[in-house]
C-alpha cells in the first residue's frame, strides 16, 4: 500500500533523528576523559632554590654561663639590718648591697683605737727613760745594766704599739665587712637574704654576675674533637630565641669525660646588649666546613631514596629529581646541592612533598599579602610540613 506524502515525511524525520542519536553515541565513546584540575600549593609548601653559604661541623650542646660571677657570703655574723639591692638590679663596683648589725664590731674598733693611743703614750715614756738612762750611763752616774733595761723596755713599748695598730686595722676591716659590697659592675642574679635574718660567717647572701660576657659550656663527641679547635667559630641557637648567635671557642678540655665519651669545650660569647641570659640551654655546631652554592630548606629533600630526591615544580607539574647533597647546615635548617637543581627552581616542602605523585598538575598560590607589606615576624617561614590542598575542595 502506498504511503501518503504526509506519512512519508514523518517517517523520514524519525529516521534522521535515530541516525543522529547513534552518531552522537559513537562520537561520545571516542572522547578523552576530562583533565584533572591542578592541586593548589600554599606559599609555605614551596621554596625557591637560592645561592647561599652554609656551614657544617660537629654538633654541640650545653648551657650558657656568666664568664664572671661572684657568690657573696657573710664575712661577719649578726642580724641583717638593711638589704639595699634586689635580684635583677644593676650594681656598680663597691656599691653596698646589705648591712649587718655592727654594734659589737664598732665597740671593738673603739677599744682598738684606745689601745693604740695607750701604746703610743707608753712608747713615748719608754723612749724618754731610755734616753735618760743612756745619758746617765755615759756620765758614770747610772749602771750599765739599768741602761740596758731601759732600752729593753723601749723595744717592748714599740712592739706593743705595733700590736695595737694591727688590732686596730683588724677591727676596721671587721666593721667594713659588715657592709656587703658589689665586687664589680654587673647584675644581682640572686638575693638569698632578707632584713631581720641572722647570718653566720659563710652564709650565702647574693650572687652577682657580669652579663656582658657569657661562656657557652658545651660538649663535642670525642671522635670530632679535632674539628673543635680554639679560635673556631660556633653558631648556636638558644631556647626562647629564633635567631642564630655566634661565639668563638676559647678553650678545649684536654680530657675526655669517661661517662659520656665527649670533650668539654668553652665558647666565649659577647653579650654587650644583655640580650642573652645566663643559664639558658643552647645547641649549635662548630663551623668547621663551609660551602657556597644552590641551597634550600632541608625539608625539601627526601632522604629515604638512594640517591636523595626532591619534588620540583616545572611546567605546572611536579617531577621527582635526584640530587647530590654537598653540605647540611643543621643550624640554618638548610642543605646545599652539588647537582640536580639550580637557583630559581621551585621545590615542594615537607608533608606536601609526600602527598604528591610525580606528574601531578599543581599551581602555587600567591601570598595573601604582598611581600612589602609583610612584617619581619610574619615573613619568617613556618615549619615545613603543611599539607597540599586540592583546589576542588576549596
Amino acid at each position: 500500500m502506498a504511503m501518503g506524502p504526509r506519512r512519508t515525511a514523518r517517517f523520514a524525520a524519525i529516521l534522521l533523528a535515530t541516525l543522529a542519536l547513534g552518531a552522537c553515541k559513537r562520537g561520545g565513546d571516542g572522547e578523552k576523559p576530562p583533565t584533572p584540575e591542578p592541586i593548589t600549593l600554599a606559599p609555605e609548601n614551596v621554596a625557591t632554590v637560592t645561592e647561599q653559604t652554609l656551614q657544617a661541623g660537629p654538633d654541640i650542646s650545653g648551657t650558657l654561663r656568666a664568664k664572671r660571677a661572684a657568690a657573696l657570703r657573710a664575712e661577719v655574723g649578726g642580724t641583717v639590718l638593711e638589704v639595699l639591692a634586689e635580684a635583677g638590679e644593676r650594681v656598680k663596683p663597691g656599691q653596698a648591697l646589705a648591712r649587718v648589725d655592727d654594734t659589737t664590731l664598732r665597740d671593738a674598733l673603739a677599744a682598738a683605737r684606745s689601745g693604740v693611743v695607750a701604746a703610743r703614750n707608753a712608747l713615748q715614756v719608754a723612749d724618754a727613760n731610755a734616753k735618760r738612762a743612756r745619758t746617765l750611763a755615759e756620765a758614770g752616774a747610772f749602771a750599765t745594766q739599768q741602761a740596758e733595761q731601759a732600752e729593753s723596755a723601749l723595744e717592748g713599748a714599740r712592739a706593743q704599739l705595733a700590736d695595737a695598730q694591727a688590732r686596730l686595722v683588724a677591727a676596721e676591716q671587721q666593721v667594713n665587712k659588715a657592709r656587703v659590697r658589689a665586687p664589680f659592675e654587673g647584675v644581682v642574679s640572686e638575693r638569698q637574704v632578707s632584713v631581720g635574718d641572722i647570718v653566720a660567717p659563710g652564709a650565702p647572701l647574693f650572687t652577682v654576675i657580669d652579663p656582658r660576657r657569657l661562656q657557652f659550656e658545651a660538649s663535642v663527641p670525642a671522635a670530632q674533637v679535632g674539628l673543635a679547635r680554639p679560635g673556631s667559630r660556633v653558631d648556636f641557637t638558644v631556647t626562647g630565641f629564633e635567631r642564630v648567635f655566634q661565639g668563638e671557642i676559647e678553650r678545649v678540655n684536654p680530657a675526655v669525660d669517661p661517662a659520656t665519651g665527649q670533650v668539654r669545650v668553652y665558647v666565649d660569647v659577647k653579650n654587650d646588649n644583655g640580650e642573652l641570659i645566663s643559664g639558658l640551654y643552647a645547641q649549635g655546631r662548630v663551623a668547621a666546613e663551609s660551602s657556597t652554592g644552590p641551597a634550600a630548606p632541608a625539608s625539601a629533600v627526601d632522604d629515604t631514596t638512594k640517591p636523595p630526591t626532591v619534588m620540583r615544580v616545572a611546567g605546572g607539574k611536579v617531577e621527582r629529581v635526584p640530587v647530590e647533597i654537598s653540605l647540611r647546615d643543621d643550624v640554618a635548617g638548610a642543605v646545599g646541592f652539588r647537582s640536580g637543581v639550580e637557583p630559581g627552581d621551585v621545590l615542594v616542602l615537607g608533608s606536601a612533598r609526600a602527598t604528591l605523585s610525580e606528574g601531578a598538575p599543581v599551581r602555587v598560590a600567591k601570598p595573601a599579602v604582598e611581600p612589602e607589606a609583610v612584617t619581619p615576624a610574619k615573613a619568617a617561614r613556618p615549619e615545613a610540613g603543611a599539607h597540599a590542598s586540592d583546589s576542588r575542595g576549596q
